[in-house]
């Protein structure tokens, strides 16, 4: 598994919601029908990590380690632009991430490579096209499989999980939030997707996407389908809640087999008076419990599922986190059995606006059967979060 690729795409999204959904943006130009804006993000924490292994055989190996680097979201500068034609509206969007420890992959680099690797990833380059039908997403944005599972994680802003067993303590790129302690994370994908206009508080989606590939030989004779639908409502003066539900699908022949690779994801949330409770969880088959189809084979025997239970409560420019979610995977043609978990607990201090301070403990430990490891990583982590 390419775990730094992985890390890094992974914020990539809860960025791009993040700036979709939050960021106030700046508007550049504004005149006859047309706009053009920008918006962004920069965060930075002190991180010090706490690790402790034990192996098949009973040994032991402790280790810390200390670092400044990003935590779940990475740095971004999203562009937007929007232009009414008639009776439909035109909007596209483009938005860059880079990341502020990449000079931290010269570890093990040659002399050739030493330098800062410019990790500038572009996860989102599409145009939509909505009316009174509703809207047409063409291009490339993330999937809907899982996606408000993790837009609605009150760790959006903060660190996550940091387990070692993905090489995080020591990345170059960002903490996991609850990325394989709770939900996968889905890859930005080249889509058609059909929104309906919202309708008393529901909203649904589906989309055709270009295929995971399972394998560089595999055949996908139908594209991977994925679809979204969520309804939201307020009540009593304060209190508002809301729920979804996600799926997708896929078939690939391999070695003259047909693998079928399904996956069903959902929760709710609920809030009054400053406190907010959100549960979520999802179930798949042939899709791993990190990164669906792109970084594991589509094989059916393969069985994932994980919940994630947040609560939540703000008060004035303060909000503290309680959360715990926990990941399995299942093979039952191997040993390919593994269990990941990660409690903690979250202070959030909005400064000024755009401006948020972060504090954060997080406990995340990982029991896998095939390499035969026990681990527990405990993460302090202090940060601050700047959007525009």
């Amino acid at each position: 598994m390419n775990n730094k690729k992985l890390g890094f795409s992974a914020v990539a999204l809860s960025c791009a919601l993040l700036s979709s959904h939050a960021n106030a943006a700046i508007t550049i130009y504004e005149k006859d029908n047309m706009s053009f804006s920008t918006d962004g993000l920069v965060n930075v924490f002190y991180s010090n990590s706490s690790i402790d292994t034990t192996d098949d055989l009973g040994a032991t190996a402790d280790r810390s380690q200390s670092r400044v680097r990003m935590g779940l979201l990475p740095n971004n500068i999203g562009f937007n632009f929007s232009s009414k034609l008639s009776d439909v509206k035109v909007d596209v969007r483009s938005s860059f991430w880079v990341s502020i420890n990449d000079t931290d992959n010269n570890r093990d680099a040659s002399p050739a490579d030493l330098g800062t690797g410019s990790l500038i990833d572009v996860r989102q380059f599409y145009a939509t096209l909505t009316g009174d039908w509703g809207s047409i997403l063409l291009g490339k944005d993330f999937g809907l499989f899982n996606r408000e599972n993790i837009m609605s994680d009150q760790l959006l802003l903060g660190f996550g999980q940091t387990s070692d067993f993905f090489g995080l303590v020591d990345g170059g790129n960002v903490s996991f939030g609850n990325i394989s302690t709770g939900y996968t994370y889905t890859f930005p994908k080249a889509q058609i997707t059909y929104r309906i206009a919202n309708s008393n508080g529901f909203d649904f989606a589906v989309g055709v996407m270009d295929p995971n590939k399972t394998d560089g030989s595999s055949s996908e004779d139908t594209p991977r389908v994925e679809a979204e639908l969520k309804y939201s409502a307020k009540f009593a003066e304060n209190g508002s809640y809301k729920a979804w539900l996600s799926g997708v699908s896929q078939s690939s022949e391999l070695g003259g087999e047909t693998q079928n690779q399904h996956g069903i994801g959902g929760g709710f949330n609920i809030s009054n008076a400053g406190l907010s409770f959100t549960a979520s969880g999802f179930e798949s088959t042939g899709l791993g419990h990190v990164a669906g189809l792109d970084h594991i084979v589509g094989d059916d025997s393969i069985k994932s599922d994980g919940f994630l239970t947040q609560l939540a409560y703000t008060l004035d420019k303060n909000r503290f986190v309680l959360t715990y979610g926990e990941s399995t995977v299942e093979n039952t043609g191997s040993t390919l059995d593994a269990k990941h978990s990660n409690a903690g607990v979250a202070y959030f201090r909005t400064l000024y606006s755009g401006v948020t301070l972060v504090a954060e403990y997080n406990q995340t430990e990982a029991d896998v059967t095939n390499s035969l490891i026990a681990e527990e990583t405990r993460t302090f982590a202090l940060g601050a979060v700047v959007t525009f």
